[in-house]
């Protein structure tokens, strides 16, 4: 109950005063300029290299060639731009939390105001389903406060005069009045904010590729350095050596890198929204191939944030209905107490009827005494009943309850309820385990995925749910971390008493030891940890803030759908892993195949300009890997250089040698003329980078899964337009269709045996 008190709260020249020293009531947001995003998006060593090239090519005249690597920059960039472009930003979702009405006192008179405009100093009016708007101090009054999406925990706090409640809580019983303490950034709710706004993700594929890139260009510019060196020595004219460079360079540079990875990605979306995943931020997919470690939230996520009745004991004659019926009798659904509801709907799913009872009275739950009371009236017969905490209503109906109490499980609430001063029996309530959460739990660790549990309840009840959904490691408080987070996060699997700001640093300890962390949950306390880890889960419940601060978002009730995205984004790691590898095949096979025929030669074996024709064509097979039929590997995957570049070398030598067999068998054998030559070699170098791209996308034999139809599609256009070039002396000179088929066949038998010898090649450097 409210008393009164003598308050004429701040005038209007203290409220100007104060905002001008602290501000509006708002978080402050930076700002995001989408020029400077889209412009971002030409900015990277891959960026760069195609951007090198490109002026390169305007330079010596091919405008055509420049235009070609212009639009396949904007094409990415216009790509990546639009689906970010889609994800909602946390912040203005977190000011946005903050737009509602408050009742203020000023000038000794009562207003209807905006939140943003309360300076502290104010005395504000809370009641019922109000948004607490700043952090109060509680001057008068008693409340029941709904602090989960701050805290993650479901149950009601308990407030009295001088306690304190935070911003975005919600008033769900009493009323009261309070002076506002703390605005716009100096809340707690505040804190929240900025550390989402602080929180990071690493992108560890985007950081692999440029790794690949880097060392690519470096042998790249090694051949050039040798090149030049012999050229020097031999007097080959500038000339002819700049435009080897720029082939070297052309072959080198991954003009479609950008452009597949982004494609890849933007497949997976389309894929986990047929799952009901809502992909915001497309580089988190390709993580969750990766992820070895997901945290979960426990309220909300793990259990359904809501108490069941799971136990009735009776007393003294009552029956199980008669008890819950007289519990539902004491209870106000309205007021929308965890507990009365669940009672309620208890009483509701056994259709138990309530209608023979007149309630004549009812006392609603006061913090003080710990119960409700009702005054029924059944035919001619007046009761009495009390409903509240164990301990109390023992006490007032003389039952030592404490035998009962202690055999109840941990995690377990209890409530009393008594008739007519006689005790009738006790309710047992729990927030359960999502019907699908043990399952869920135990498919990820038969995938390799640790699953560790983080609440903000105590360590007994954390641990005991833990053990229900499988989670079966050691568990601590968030006390015990304190000290040193990297070693408890590897030696713990439960986490209890579990503040916003433990989790965070929780995801960022498991980062530090080299884990790729995926983190779950639905309130704005999960937000700044899944803003952190790679993998940003919020599940169907969550609240806007925590989904617009996540990379994925489930749409559907449950957890398996996590599962979903873990497949999917293992398929699209293998995809392109697979196009990695066959970068790195092609770029050490044209690089030394193109340096070592100058040495050989004199002269360049093939013009720039079909180097480019090569690019292009095989780039086509090479972004329709995006669509390949390809099975998720059982373990989490990891980016590996070496074993890449090792294997890669091995299989790109074996390319160079027939490279070299099919140039001499044209020259020496087929006594071809320099152009027919240099259009052999041209169609070679097609059928090559075709035919290893089949070879390395199964690491077993290349026939033991069959290929998407788009990938076949995208080798027989390539094939036949070459063809058709070939045959008709289209930008080359005509070559004979006989010589045509016979390469082919030649490549097709050397393929197969290539093929037997890479299942070697990839079980020694195991790349399997």
């Amino acid at each position: 109950m409210i008393t009164a008190l003598n308050l004429r709260g701040l005038t209007s020249m203290e409220v100007e005063e104060r905002l001008r020293k602290y501000g509006v009531n708002q978080i402050p947001e930076k700002q995001q300029r989408w020029l400077l995003i889209f412009l971002s998006k030409f900015w990277g060593p891959i960026p760069w290299m195609l951007e090198v090239t490109m002026i390169f090519q305007f330079a010596l005249g091919k405008s055509v060639d420049g235009l070609i690597i212009a639009s396949l920059l904007v094409v990415n960039a216009i790509i990546s731009y639009s689906y970010e472009r889609k994800a909602k930003n946390s912040l203005a979702l977190l000011k946005q939390r903050l737009t509602i009405q408050t009742r203020v006192l000023r000038d000794g008179m009562w207003h209807l105001i905006p939140a943003e405009k309360l300076v502290p100093g104010d005395i504000v009016r809370l009641r019922v389903g109000d948004i607490v708007p700043a952090d109060i101090c509680l001057l008068n009054g008693n409340l029941a406060v709904d602090q989960s999406t701050l805290t993650g925990e479901s149950g009601l706090v308990e407030l009295f005069e001088g306690d304190s409640t935070y911003a975005a809580s919600v008033i769900r019983r009493g009323e009261g009045v309070g002076e506002v303490v703390s605005t716009g950034a100096r809340t707690s709710f505040s804190k929240t904010a900025n550390l989402v706004q602080n929180a990071k993700t690493t992108h560890h594929g985007e950081a692999f590729v440029q790794r690949i890139v880097s060392n690519l260009m470096a042998l790249t510019g090694i051949l050039v350095v040798g090149v030049l060196l012999y050229a020097y020595n031999a007097d080959i004219p500038f000339s002819e050596v700049l435009l080897f460079t720029l082939a070297l360079l052309i072959a080198a540079i991954p003009v479609s890198l950008p452009v597949t990875f982004t494609l890849a990605t933007a497949i997976g979306a389309r894929e986990l929204a047929r799952f009901g995943v809502l992909a915001t931020r497309l580089p988190a997919i390709k993580e969750a191939a990766g992820m070895n470690v997901l945290c979960c939230d426990k309220t909300g996520t793990i259990t359904k944030n809501e108490l069941t009745l799971i136990e009735i004991h009776t007393f003294n004659g009552y029956n199980a209905d008669d008890l819950l019926r007289l519990a539902a009798l004491a209870s106000d659904e309205a007021t929308h107490d965890p507990i009365d509801v669940a009672i309620v709907n208890a009483a509701r799913d056994k259709n138990l009827d309530l209608s023979a009872f007149q309630r004549l009275s009812f006392t609603p739950f006061d913090p003080a005494t710990k119960r409700t009371e009702a005054l029924l009236n059944h035919g001619k017969k007046q009761i009495r009943v009390m409903k509240g905490a164990s301990h109390i209503i023992g006490h007032l109906t003389n039952i030592d309850l404490h035998s009962e109490l202690e055999s109840l499980t941990p995690g377990h609430r209890s409530i009393a309820i008594a008739a007519d001063g006689e005790m009738a029996g006790l309710l047992i309530l729990q927030d359960p385990p999502r019907s699908d959460a043990y399952l869920m739990v135990r498919r990820l660790q038969d995938l390799g995925v640790r699953v560790l549990m983080i609440s903000g309840d105590s360590l007994t009840t954390a641990r005991a749910v833990a053990r229900q959904v499988g989670i079966m490691g050691r568990a601590c408080a968030a006390e015990a971390m304190q000290t040193d987070f990297d070693m408890h996060s590897n030696n713990f699997d439960v986490f209890a008493k579990v503040y916003p700001e433990d989790k965070y640093k929780l995801v960022q300890a498991l980062q530090k030891t080299g884990h790729i962390v995926g983190m779950t949950g639905d309130g704005i306390n999960d937000a700044p940890a899944i803003r952190q880890a790679e993998i940003g889960i919020a599940v169907n419940t969550a609240t806007d803030i925590t989904k617009s601060a996540a990379s994925l978002v489930l749409t559907g009730p449950g957890l398996n759908d996590i599962l979903a995205a873990v497949e999917v984004g293992r398929s699209i790691f293998q995809r392109m892993s697979t196009y990695t590898l066959n970068k790195i095949i092609k770029t050490i096979h044209m690089g030394l195949f193109l340096s070592l025929g100058l040495v050989l030669t004199g002269a360049l074996i093939v013009p720039p300009t079909y180097i480019l024709l090569v690019v292009l064509a095989n780039d086509l097979v090479s972004m329709a890997l995006t669509t390949d039929h390809v099975r998720p590997s059982r373990r989490p995957d990891r980016w590996r250089v070496w074993p890449m570049v090792a294997s890669g070398s091995v299989i790109a030598g074996f390319w160079v040698a027939f490279s070299f067999a099919i140039y001499f068998i044209g020259r020496d054998g087929l006594m071809l003329n320099p152009a027919q030559l240099q259009t052999l070699i041209f169609l070679m170098l097609v059928c090559v980078a075709q035919a290893n791209v089949y070879i390395i996308r199964e690491r077993r034999f290349f026939w033991c899964s069959r290929p998407s139809q788009w990938m076949l599609m995208a080798t027989i256009f390539d094939l036949v337009v070459v063809s058709f070039l070939a045959v008709n002396g289209i930008l080359m000179t005509a070559l004979s269709p006989i010589i045509i088929l016979q390469l082919f066949a030649v490549t097709i038998l050397f393929t197969i045996t290539l093929d037997f010898l890479k299942v070697g090649i990839f079980y020694a450097f195991d790349l399997r």
